[in-house]
């Protein structure tokens, strides 16, 4: 079990409830399928994907990227429960989907970077610390039918 300071459960409520989810989903999603190509072939389905303009304009990213944010918000509100949180979307990836759980830390890092971007000089070392420890307890969760 992981264990959360009152500090570190402040910044993860503070980061989330500034968060425009509609254009940071949107902005990570984009990131990790243009800096990471072979993420792609999950979203076959999602349309052209062609390149990186294609991909930012493609309004089928756009509301998966929303989607994942939104299912961020599970993770925020059962902060001591994110394992159990995450078991059935865990199986989904795993034995459904197939999804290399390699690629959530990708997206993870992706997410970091336009969370920084966004907070500018609030997103300090304390803060990034506090998210990536979130992101690795999320990522952990999403990969623990991997295992």
């Amino acid at each position: 079990m992981v264990v959360w300071t009152e500090s570190e459960l402040s910044i993860i409520n503070s980061i989330f409830s500034s968060l425009d989810y509609e254009d940071i989903g949107p902005k990570a999603l984009c990131r990790c399928l243009i800096v990471y190509p072979w993420t792609q072939r999950y979203f076959g389905g999602f349309g052209n994907l062609y390149n990186a303009a294609a991909i930012k304009s493609n309004p089928n990213i756009a509301a998966h990227g929303i989607k994942i944010l939104h299912g961020l918000d599970r993770a925020v509100k059962n902060m001591d429960s994110i394992k159990e949180t995450y078991a059935e979307l865990s199986t989904l990836h795993s034995e459904k989907l197939h999804v290399d759980p390699d690629n959530f830390t990708l997206l993870g890092n992706c997410l970091t970077i336009e969370i920084a971007a966004k907070l500018g000089d609030g997103f300090t070392a304390e803060t990034q610390g506090t998210f990536q420890k979130f992101m690795a307890v999320v990522v952990n969760a999403l990969g623990k039918q991997y295992h």
